[in-house]
């Protein structure tokens, strides 16, 4: 019948997310519980700090040029191009500094994380640790995750640092306009929901991108085209899931910050 394929989908859909809550429900207990070992957490914290800052950068100052060109091009027609640096610091704070910096890392980390767990998958490494006695969400997955929460707190913030930097040069430069003004209307127009907002999102972020990678790669199976297969859905999945929960933390916070906005 035409319904079964349906039927069928939708079954292997909530069997992929049962065991996906059940395997970051352990990463995430495991936080909290010792051994850790510091030196995986150490080395992943500088492949996903330090080498994705390049992008986060790049990335931060190319969308605050951006904001600050469009919103004063738009702003001019009603004689307000001084709310510039406000309009720049609040999107950026707010929004796309996490998201950004979420979704590029993710494109770089869930995939390396993927591919480099399915290649162990597939070789019959995580196999052989498990012989050996190691626990490999212990090993390979809690590092990975603990690094990403702490590393992608200090990316977002790095991001909108240039994001406010690339607003502020695009305003002087293009736009002709004050800096001491831009950046006078950027800080003085930030409240706290704002920087919570913005402070608590990577948290999220880097939990589910590190997640959803090592997730896909331990599960991978079918040789090297299941390692391609597990690196496209852990990028795919982690990029959706990071803008959904966006959403999610954004209606949170201005519910509960509805006095102060």
């Amino acid at each position: 019948m035409a319904i079964d394929p349906i039927g069928n989908a939708a079954k292997r859909i909530l069997l992929t997310v049962q065991d996906y809550s059940l395997f970051s429900y352990q990463a995430f207990l495991n936080l909290f519980h010792p051994p850790i070992y510091w030196a995986d957490f150490l080395m992943q914290s500088d492949i996903i700090g330090v080498g994705s800052l390049s992008i986060v950068v790049l990335s931060g100052l190319s969308t605050g040029g951006v904001l600050a060109l469009q919103s004063a091009a738009t702003l001019s027609a009603f004689g307000a191009t001084a709310v510039t640096g406000q309009f720049v610091s609040l999107t950026m704070i707010r929004e796309l500094g996490p998201v950004l910096t979420g979704v590029m890392v993710s494109g770089r980390n869930a995939s390396s994380m993927a591919s480099e767990l399915g290649s162990m998958v597939v070789t019959e490494q995580i196999d052989a640790m498990r012989a050996l006695g190691v626990d490999p969400l212990r090993k390979l997955v809690t590092p990975r995750i603990f690094a990403s929460i702490l590393m992608l707190f200090f990316l977002t913030i790095v991001a909108d640092a240039c994001g406010i930097m690339g607003g502020g040069l695009v305003t002087v430069l293009m736009n002709h306009q004050n800096g001491t003004q831009y950046l006078n209307m950027a800080w003085e127009h930030l409240r706290l929901p704002d920087i919570v907002q913005g402070l608590v999102k990577p948290l999220f972020f880097g939990y589910i991108l590190a997640s959803i990678g090592c997730f896909y790669g331990i599960r991978t199976t079918g040789g090297t085209q299941g390692v391609g297969r597990s690196t496209i859905s852990a990028v795919v999945n982690a990029s959706v899931l990071i803008i959904f929960v966006d959403f999610l933390i954004s209606r949170l916070i201005l519910t509960l910050f509805a006095g102060w906005m």
